[in-house]
């Protein structure tokens, strides 16, 4: 037994430990989740929440010491370092909205950046109420952790939230039209449209991301594809968009949206279908082919909806008529929508988000620079030598540059050959760029003799299935010599298993073998320069060739 002084220490010090350690009793318990928005105070009130341990240090936090309502509370307490991993009281003051939050990363805590809210809040220290210490050496006291125990296990705010539809996880960036033209009650009307089409495609992390622009004189981005993705906060933010007025420059919009809101720093998923749903009331002010070209070859599916089309009466004021053609994807049908009236627009929403969770119709997601097998067939011949070998591989490896290169896009594997053929890599074995320009980079030069004709069938053979969808497989060939064995009938059996080759031929390679190699149209597959220095410059047309013959067989 330890003497009395002893025990009344150490049941002192527990105490005491209990004393310090315990939140102030008014704090109310929030979860990792709860936003600014959740806790229902006025204006300039504050309140003391108790947030939990271990926050993940990915929640979603908008602003900088001032922080939009939408934001997790507890994450922006760890963000502004008022608390740390351990959790604890924090004071929440609610503040008017602002323009403009911006992002930085503090303590852990990546914060976005949000052009607008209607409310904030700022965070502080929250006060410890002073206790009274008893002298009794009563245990009493002990338990005191219990009332923060107890709500802290009822939190399941994860239970709640939606995780989105898995079976439409498309990145979809809408265009309003804000021009003068529809004027602000049929524009409150496009929101509630919106709002609606949002609400059927079930928006989610592992679901649908919408983001917002606003297509006037000039385009505004109302919000990015990541800003929102709880359906509450997106419906939310598309009813707080304001009407802009102007010209209906609706082509600069689809170029703004298609040149930078689907990229990665944006919010862009990668491996994700781009779609573009573009609403015009009447008739665009500008042109928009050019615009709508750039957003398909990035593999950007654009929808165009159009409401309240032109009157024969109005149609003489139309800069160009086709405008819908030019615009979508693909002038099939499906991705262009008619409404008669805004009034109306409503009952069409069912049917256009079945269209746009059609995975299988969205053909401009698959474009020449994502979706194609690209093998390299490499002459490892004693008469390149070792320089112009480097050199061969430093030319290969541009091409492959212009590629998206991923487990999910275009994907490169290579062959070298003398008399013998190496598999050097499949087009499975590396799943992003770097590693392939690597790989190609350090290919070892084998040296020997040359028979192309026996590579095109080992390529072939060991690069490329038969079950590979037909126009996606691509063999560039390139060799500096007279092969030793027949070339052409190789070559005519991977042109009916749908491969399109590319031959390039440098030095003494006669041009009929490689016509003989090259897919048709023959011209602008065949490639020849005397000197290896010189093969830099076919960078530009091969990838072309590869895009051209891609577009035309998909």
């Amino acid at each position: 037994m330890f003497p009395r002084s002893v025990q009344l220490l150490f049941t002192t010090v527990m105490v005491l430990s209990s004393v310090l350690c315990a939140p102030s009793s008014g704090a109310q318990p929030v979860g990792c989740q709860t936003r600014g928005a959740d806790l229902s105070l006025d204006q300039d009130q504050d309140r003391t929440v108790l947030c939990p341990s271990d926050c993940p240090h990915r929640v979603s936090v908008f602003g900088t010491k001032v922080y939009a309502a939408v934001s997790s509370v507890c994450g922006a307490a760890l963000h502004s370092g008022v608390l740390g991993m351990s959790g604890g009281p924090v004071v929440v003051k609610k503040l008017p909205g602002r323009l403009n939050y911006m992002k930085s990363y503090s303590n852990g805590v990546q914060s976005q950046h949000l052009p607008r809210w209607t409310s904030s809040f700022s965070l502080d220290y929250a006060e410890q109420e002073p206790l009274e210490l008893s002298s009794q050496t009563s245990t009493t006291a002990l338990p005191a952790e219990e009332p923060v125990k107890k709500p802290l296990k009822k939190i399941t705010v994860k239970k709640v939230l939606n995780r989105g539809n898995k079976d439409c996880q498309l990145d979809v960036m809408v265009v309003l039209d804000g021009s003068e033209n529809i004027g602000r009650r049929r524009f409150n009307l496009q929101k509630n449209f919106v709002v609606r089409l949002a609400s059927f495609l079930k928006v989610g992390p592992i679901g649908p991301h919408v983001g917002l622009v606003q297509a006037s004189g000039a385009p505004k981005t109302e919000f990015l594809l990541n800003n929102f993705t709880q359906p509450k906060d997106l419906l939310y933010a598309i009813k707080e968009v304001s009407y802009s007025g102007g010209e209906t420059n609706t082509g600069k919009a689809i170029l703004h949206a298609a040149e930078s809101l689907f990229s990665q720093e944006r919010g862009g998923r990668r491996g994700h279908p781009k779609v573009l749903l573009v609403l015009v009331d009447g008739w665009p002010s500008d042109d928009l082919d050019q615009a709508s070209v750039m957003a398909r070859e990035s593999g950007i599916n654009v929808f165009l909806v159009s409401v309240a089309k032109p009157s024969a009466d109005e149609l003489p004021m139309v800069p160009d008529k086709d405008f819908t053609k030019k615009a979508v994807c693909k002038d099939n049908g499906h991705f262009s929508f008619s409404i008669p009236s805004w009034f109306s627009a409503n009952k069409h929403v069912k049917t256009l988000t079945q269209r746009l969770c059609s995975m299988d119709n969205l053909l401009c997601s698959k474009t020449c620079y994502n979706s194609i097998n690209l093998g390299f067939l490499i002459d490892g011949s004693s008469s390149v030598g070792d320089s112009n070998f480097q050199i061969v591989l430093d030319f290969l490896a541009e091409i492959a540059q212009h590629f998206d290169i991923s487990d999910v896009a275009a994907r490169v594997g290579a062959v070298q050959f003398t008399y013998d053929q190496r598999l050097e890599f499949g087009l499975q074995e590396y799943s992003n760029k770097q590693e392939v320009l690597g790989a190609l980079r350090s290919i070892y030069y084998m040296s020997g003799g040359t028979a192309t004709g026996s590579a095109i069938e080992f390529a072939t053979h060991h690069l490329f299935s038969r079950r590979s969808s037909r126009g996606r497989d691509f063999l560039v060939v390139i060799t500096d010599g007279q092969s030793y064995d027949d070339v052409r009938a190789p070559a005519i059996a991977a042109h009916k298993q749908g491969v399109t080759m590319l031959a390039v031929g440098v030095a003494w390679a006669p041009v009929e073998d490689l016509r003989d190699m090259a897919s048709e149209p023959k011209d602008s597959h065949t490639f020849f320069s005397r000197e290896f220095s010189g093969l830099h410059e076919f960078i530009p047309n091969i990838v072309k060739a590869i895009c051209r013959q891609f577009n035309e067989n998909n």
